[in-house]
C-alpha cells in the first residue's frame, strides 16, 4: 500500500506534531533519503542560517530525484508530490514537545547541528505552537486545497496518524 507515496514526500505540521518521527519512518520503509529542514534552518548554537544560503541549500535538496523532507517550507510544499500534513491539535503538540524537551533539554536532537539544546528555545517553541494555526496553517491548507496532482494525507488526530502507520506504511 506504500504505492500511494511518491518519491518527493513532504511531512509538514506544527512543532511537536510528529513530523520527524513520521518522516524517518517513511524514509526507512520506502528506502528514500530523509532530510530535516532543521539542519538547513539552524546552525550550531541555534544561529539561523543566512537566508541566501538557506534558500540555496533548499534548492539543492529539491533538485534531488527523491526525498522525504520534514519541516515547514513553502518551496518544499510546492515541489513535493506527496504531502503529509500533521494537523494535530495544539494541546497534543505541547505534550509531545514536553516529552521531547525532557530527552533533549541539554543536548541537540539528532537532526539538529551541535550545541542546539531545547532549553535555549523553549519560549520560541511555545510561541510557534500557539501561533501555527493563524500564521502557517492557512498557507498549507491553501496549497492542499489547490493541489489536484498530489497525494495528500491530511492527518488531524492521533487515531488518523495510527491509521496511516497501520494501513499505508505496512
Amino acid at each position: 500500500m506504500c504505492s500511494k507515496f511518491n518519491k518527493r514526500i513532504f511531512v509538514t505540521g506544527n512543532a511537536g506534531s510528529g513530523k520527524t518521527t513520521l518522516a524517518k519512518h517513511i524514509s526507512t520503509k520506502l528506502n528514500i533519503p530523509f532530510y530535516s529542514l532543521d539542519r538547513i534552518v539552524w546552525q550550531p548554537g541555534w544561529k539561523t542560517t543566512p537566508s541566501v544560503e538557506r534558500k540555496q541549500l533548499i534548492i539543492d535538496l529539491l533538485n534531488k530525484d527523491e526525498w522525504v523532507i520534514d519541516g515547514v517550507s513553502q518551496d518544499v510544499l510546492i515541489k513535493s508530490n506527496t504531502v503529509v500534513f500533521l494537523d494535530i491539535p495544539r494541546h497534543l503538540c505541547y505534550i509531545r514537545l514536553m516529552r521531547r524537551n525532557y530527552r533533549y533539554l541539554f543536548k541537540s536532537r539528532p537532526e539538529l547541528p551541535v550545541n542546539c539544546p531545547e532549553i535555549k528555545i523553549i519560549g520560541k517553541l511555545i510561541s510557534i505552537v500557539w501561533n501555527f494555526k493563524r500564521n502557517v496553517r492557512p498557507t498549507i491548507m491553501n496549497h492542499i486545497n489547490d493541489s489536484s496532482n498530489k497525494s495528500i494525507f491530511h492527518i488531524k488526530s492521533t487515531n488518523e496518524l495510527e491509521c496511516l502507520y497501520k494501513n499505508i506504511l505496512i
